[in-house]
């Protein structure tokens, strides 16, 4: 009994410790220095129907291209985020109405079905051009001879990446442009707008924030 007091006692006074008030400190210090961060980094709508609904994280990718390419003309007017292993159709990302998560490919760069999936995503970046009226001079490039950038036509390590490469924006301004009746350079406006430098001006690449650049292409709508 003398020892099984202060073993009982000890315990007690670490689970209050460990189990309510750290956590609860850690949570208040998260809350009031990084909130953002600590409640997903959501995104929300500055439209009048909907402001401040949630549409996203900045953090995870979303589907905005098609799941075949004959439904690559209904989604012209959205620029399209990295592909994902996640299922073998040409783009997809995170859905949850269709179960889809985070998945990467693993494919060796000299595996047959690395470049079948290739082919099929620029057929789909094909048709969608071409619902636009815009034509290919040449396999594998846009109308002004322009290759397809490589982060179009591979998936990410995760699959939920929310980045493009400056190149693959600007390789879909011209569609997006014709989609919805928009001078191509106000198109790059936002892109740049939307671009995020390398950290700390020294690590990592530039890149475009696919969802964000979507939101405002509505003007705060992700929908029309």
């Amino acid at each position: 009994m003398n020892h099984l007091r202060p073993a009982l006692v000890l315990f007690a006074i670490l689970s209050l410790i460990t189990g309510v008030v750290y956590p609860l400190v850690i949570t208040g210090i998260a809350q009031v220095a990084f909130a953002d961060k600590a409640n997903g980094s959501i995104i929300t709508s500055a439209a009048s129907a909907a402001a401040g609904k949630p549409i996203g994280s900045s953090l995870i990718g979303q589907e905005f291209a098609p799941r075949t390419s004959a439904a690559a003309a209904q989604h012209a007017k959205w620029f399209w985020g990295r592909p994902s292993a996640t299922s073998p159709v040409p783009y997809t990302a995170l859905n949850l109405d269709n179960g889809t998560g985070s998945s990467g490919s693993n494919l060796a760069p000299t595996n047959p079905s690395l470049l079948e999936n290739m082919k099929a995503r620029v057929a789909a970046l094909d048709a969608a051009d071409a619902s636009v009226a815009i034509v290919r001079v040449a396999a594998g490039s846009n109308a002004r001879g322009t290759p397809v950038p490589v982060d179009l036509v591979t998936a990410s390590a995760s699959g939920l990446d929310p980045h493009i490469s400056p190149a693959a924006a600007e390789y879909q301004v011209p569609r997006i442009a014709r989609a919805r009746g928009m001078p191509e350079e106000a198109v790059r406006t936002l892109v740049r707008t939307h671009t995020r430098g390398r950290a700390l001006g020294v690590l990592g690449e530039p890149v475009v924030h696919v969802l964000e650049l979507n939101h405002s292409l509505t003007r705060g709508s992700l929908g029309g």
